[in-house]
């Protein structure tokens, strides 16, 4: 009990610092939002409630995933509170790129931190690959991996010049993650087509442009 409410303040203080970044996103999705629907209608599409309400969902992740890891570590918790900024926080330096693959012997003889953080590098890129499935159309899997194999990449290398470092043990398990966000569709989409299909914009005879591959999806 004591570990899970250790692990539940912890993840807290992620989200915690995730809410500045989902906030600006939040307002730059609303106020792109009729040039989206006019882009839309011009192609005689519609994206209803359900799709708009996901792909919220989705910009407020990513826009609170890069606060995690595209800044100095901690800068969005101190600024909101109250601390002045650091010069460290700014600096372009890093503390170096680690090569050497470790995932396994991390799980089995790693601290509890140790393993908070390996669990919490492939949950933390679930929905990059489970919201680009369930959105957009003609999902494959290699595409759910590219999306969160391709974003690890960029993470990784934009750590190295922001006082972080660069370790292939995250890219290959926000990767990993991608991949299980994909997986995670493809069981929706075969217990509950219908409920998925209400996740994709829809075509001028009310069909779906979704997955045709899935159980009930368009022809």
């Amino acid at each position: 009990m004591n570990t899970l409410l250790w692990y539940w303040e912890i993840t807290w203080d992620y989200i915690y610092e995730m809410l500045p970044c989902m906030a600006l996103a939040a307002v730059g999705f609303f106020l792109l939002r009729p040039t989206r629907r006019r882009r839309l209608e011009r192609l005689n599409l519609a994206s209803g409630v359900w799709r708009e309400g996901a792909l919220l969902v989705f910009v407020l992740f990513c826009a609170g995933l890069a606060a995690l890891t595209v800044f100095p570590s901690g800068v969005w918790g101190a600024l909101m509170h109250g601390y002045p900024p650091a010069e460290s926080w700014f600096g372009w330096h890093g503390y170096g790129m680690y090569l050497q693959v470790t995932i396994l012997t991390e799980l089995l003889e790693g601290s509890e931190w140790v393993r908070y953080m390996l669990l919490g590098n492939a949950v933390m890129f679930l929905p990059l690959g489970f919201f680009p499935a369930l959105l957009w159309r003609q999902p494959r899997w290699w595409r759910s991996v590219l999306a969160a194999g391709g974003a690890s990449l960029f993470i990784e290398i934009i750590q190295i010049f922001v006082g972080r470092s660069s370790d292939i043990n995250d890219l290959i398990l926000n990767t990993l993650g991608g991949l299980a966000g994909y997986g995670l569709y493809r069981l929706l989409a075969r217990l509950v087509p219908k409920f998925t299909r209400k996740f994709q914009v829809e075509v001028p005879d009310g069909r779906d442009s979704g997955d045709s591959t899935a159980p009930g999806g368009a022809e």
